[in-house]
C-alpha cells in the first residue's frame, strides 16, 4: 500500500491533462473526459484483475468519438457508449479475450517502444511552451492538420521562455531528488517533486521576471465548479430513446471492437512491464471494461479503455496493486470538486518532463540492443511495429506489426519442413513438421524433380497433420506415377494410419 498511494498520485497528475485533452479533441464537454477517468479508476479497477493497468479515455478513440458526436449528437453518443459496454461484457463472457495472447512478443515490445518514442516526440513541444496539440494525442496526423514532426518544427519557432525554465528545473529535480532522498523523503516520488517545483515556479516567475508569465493554454485547465450540485448539474445523461437508432448501434459496435482491441493490447504490454511478471486475465478485463463503459456512458463520460501511457507511469512510479489506479480515480474526483483552482496552476511543461521520463524508459537503448541480439526474425517485426505506430497510430501500427510478425512466425515454423535426400535412383522425402498449404509450392518443386523410373519414399512418420492442399498434390503425383514407371512408398505416422483405417484403408 505504501507504494500504491504515491504511484496513484503520480498517475493522477499525468491523467488529468490527458483526460481534458482527449475530451477537447473529441469535441465533448471537458467534464466527460474527467468522468471517464474517474470511472476508469474507481469502477474498472475495482472489477479488473489486472494489477497495474490504468483505464480512462483513450486518444486512439478520439477520431471515432469526434465523428460520432458530430453525426449523432452528444446524448445519443452516450447511449452508444452504454451499448458498447454491454457488448464488451458479452465478449468477455464468451471468453474471446484470449486473442490477446496471440500477439508476438516482438510486436508487443515494439508497441511499447513506439509509445515511448511517441510520448517523447509529442511532449517536446509542451516542454518548450508550444501547447497547440492536445495532451494525449498519439496519432501521426493531428487534428489541426499538422503531424508529429511538423509540430516539433513549429514549436522551436514559438518557444515560451518561462516554460523552458520550468522544464529545466523539473529535469534537474529528476537528477537531484533521488540522490537526496533519505528517511521519510523516500516516500515522496520524484514526479511529484517535479510537478510541485513546476507549480511553484509558475506562480513565482511572474513576480521576478517580466518574461515569466504563462498564459492559460500553458497550464492545466480543469473546469471550476463552486459546489457538488454544480457538478451534478453539468453531468449529461444519455438519450435512451435513441437505443434503436441504427447509427447508434453501428457506433456502439465500432467503439466496442476498437476499445476491446486497445484494452487487450494494453494489458498484454503492461504485464510485460510488471516487475512481478503477473498475468492479467483478458476476459475478466473485458468484463470490467464493459461495466466501466456502461457506467461512464450513463453519467456522461467518454468511452474507456486500458491505456498504456497512464499504466506505464503507474509502473514506473512504483505501483504494486490495483489500489494505485483507484487512488488516481479518487484524486480525480477530489480534484474536480475541491481543488480545481490549485491544479490549474500546474504548468504543462512540468507534466511534459514527467511523461518524457516515462517515454525514455519505455524506449530504452537496452531494449533495442536486446531485440537485435535475438536475431533478424525478432528485430524486424519489432522495428516495423515501431515505425508503423509512430507514423500512423497505436491500433493500426500494431496491427501492421502483427501481420509482419505472423509472416516471420510462419517462416520460422515452415523452415526446413521438407528434407530431400537423393541416393542413386531413389529419392527420400521427409516431412519434419506439420504441412500447411504454405508448403504446397515447395512440395510441387520437389516432385517435379523426380525422373521417370525412380523410386520415391515419402516419410510422414514425424507429422500429425498434412493440409488438404498438400494431400491433393501428393495424390495427383501418386496417380501419375505408374505411367512414368515411378514407385511411390509412404511411411505413415500413427495419426495418419488411424485416419486411413477409419476410411477403410484407402490411401491416395
Amino acid at each position: 500500500m505504501k507504494e500504491d498511494i504515491p504511484a496513484g498520485l503520480v498517475v493522477f497528475l499525468v491523467a488529468t491533462p490527458l483526460c481534458l485533452g482527449i475530451a477537447q479533441a473529441s469535441g465533448a464537454p471537458l467534464l466527460s473526459g474527467l468522468v471517464a477517468g474517474m470511472v476508469g479508476g474507481l469502477v474498472v479497477s475495482a472489477l479488473s484483475r489486472s494489477p497495474l493497468s490504468v483505464s480512462g479515455p483513450a486518444a486512439g478513440l478520439a477520431v471515432i468519438v469526434a465523428t460520432s458526436i458530430a453525426d449523432l449528437g452528444f446524448r445519443p453518443f452516450l447511449m452508444a457508449v452504454v451499448l458498447a459496454g454491454a457488448l464488451q461484457m458479452a465478449i468477455g463472457a464468451l471468453r474471446l479475450g484470449v486473442i490477446a495472447h496471440f500477439f508476438p512478443n516482438a510486436v508487443i515490445k515494439g508497441m511499447l517502444a513506439a509509445i515511448g518514442i511517441l510520448i517523447v516526440l509529442k511532449q517536446l513541444p509542451h516542454a518548450i511552451g508550444y501547447d497547440v496539440d492536445f495532451q494525449g494525442d498519439e496519432s501521426f496526423v493531428q487534428a489541426d492538420g499538422h503531424n508529429t514532426f511538423s509540430t516539433i518544427r513549429d514549436a522551436f519557432g514559438a518557444v515560451t521562455p518561462a516554460a523552458v525554465v520550468i522544464t529545466v528545473a523539473c529535469a534537474l529535480a529528476y537528477l537531484i531528488w533521488p540522490k537526496v532522498q533519505r528517511g521519510i523523503l523516500k516516500q515522496v516520488p520524484t514526479p511529484l517533486v517535479a510537478v510541485v517545483i513546476g507549480g511553484v515556479l509558475a506562480a513565482v516567475l511572474p513576480l521576478v521576471w517580466t518574461g515569466g508569465v504563462l498564459s492559460p493554454e500553458h497550464l492545466v485547465a480543469l473546469p471550476i465548479f463552486s459546489s457538488v450540485s454544480d457538478v451534478q448539474a453539468a453531468i449529461v445523461l444519455p438519450d435512451f430513446a435513441s437505443i434503436t437508432n441504427p447509427k447508434v448501434i453501428t457506433t456502439a459496435i465500432t467503439l466496442c471492437i476498437v476499445a476491446s482491441i486497445e484494452t487487450l493490447l494494453s494489458i498484454e504490454a503492461v504485464d510485460r512491464l510488471d516487475p512481478r511478471r503477473r498475468i492479467s486475465p483478458p476476459n475478466r478485463e473485458l468484463l470490467a471494461q464493459g461495466v466501466g463503459n456502461m457506467v461512464s456512458g450513463f453519467i456522461g463520460g467518454l468511452p474507456i479503455t486500458s491505456v498504456i501511457v497512464r499504466s506505464s507511469a503507474n509502473v514506473q512510479a512504483g505501483g504494486r496493486t490495483r489500489l494505485s489506479a483507484m487512488v488516481h480515480g479518487v484524486l480525480l474526483l477530489i480534484g474536480v470538486v475541491a481543488l480545481p483552482a490549485v491544479l490549474n496552476q500546474v504548468p504543462l511543461a512540468a507534466l511534459a518532463v514527467v511523461l518524457i521520463v516515462v517515454g525514455t524508459k519505455l524506449a530504452s537503448p537496452q531494449l533495442f540492443r536486446s531485440m537485435w541480439q535475438l536475431g533478424i526474425t525478432q528485430f524486424i517485426p519489432f522495428a516495423v511495429t515501431i515505425v508503423a505506430v509512430v507514423f500512423t497510430d497505436l491500433l493500426r501500427g500494431t496491427l501492421i506489426g502483427l501481420v509482419v510478425g505472423i509472416v516471420f512466425a510462419i517462416r520460422r515454423q515452415q523452415k526446413n519442413a521438407i528434407v530431400v535426400v537423393k541416393d542413386g535412383g531413389n529419392i527420400f522425402i521427409r516431412f519434419t513438421k506439420d504441412m500447411t498449404f504454405l508448403q504446397k509450392a515447395r512440395i510441387k518443386d520437389v516432385l517435379l524433380q523426380v525422373e521417370d523410373g525412380q523410386k520415391v519414399v515419402i516419410d510422414r512418420e514425424r507429422v500429425d497433420f498434412v493440409d488438404d492442399d498438400v494431400e491433393e498434390v501428393l495424390a495427383e503425383f501418386a496417380a501419375s506415377a505408374p505411367g512414368r514407371g515411378i514407385t511411390v512408398e509412404e511411411n505413415l505416422g500413427p495419426a495418419e494410419q488411424g485416419r486411413r483405417q477409419k476410411l477403410g484403408g484407402t490411401g491416395h
